[in-house]
């Protein structure tokens, strides 16, 4: 649907640990799901929101949607929305760039790069 970045949101020894396998395989709700979750630039925030409100020790994964092919799918989710989802294992070299995604005094996320 889009070239534009996608992102995924998951705890830090997650992706350390895919960083040096050269591959991410998705969180356990991923794997039960049979998909990578990712949103779109627009949905991001809102999806920490839901998913992930309150946690710490957390990094956001910037992807560039273009170089994983056919297994990233466009789906429908909340209210019809469309969703990236990723058929496969999240290669660590689609990865542009990462950082930490800490908890502002309210208890809430603060996201970079201007998301």
């Amino acid at each position: 649907m889009s070239d534009s970045p996608i992102y995924h949101v998951c705890r830090a020894e997650e992706w350390e640990a895919a960083r040096r396998a050269g591959r991410y395989p998705g969180s356990s709700q991923d794997r039960a799901d049979g998909f990578i979750h990712f949103s779109g630039a627009s949905q991001v925030v809102a999806s920490v929101a839901k998913h992930r409100a309150g946690q710490d020790n957390l990094v956001i994964l910037e992807v560039d949607a273009a170089v994983l092919g056919p297994a990233l799918r466009w789906e429908p989710s909340r209210g019809g929305a469309l969703f990236p989802h990723l058929y496969g294992d999240l290669p660590a070299a689609a990865v542009t760039r990462f950082a930490a995604l800490k908890l502002g005094a309210d208890g809430r996320h603060v996201f970079p790069w201007g998301l």
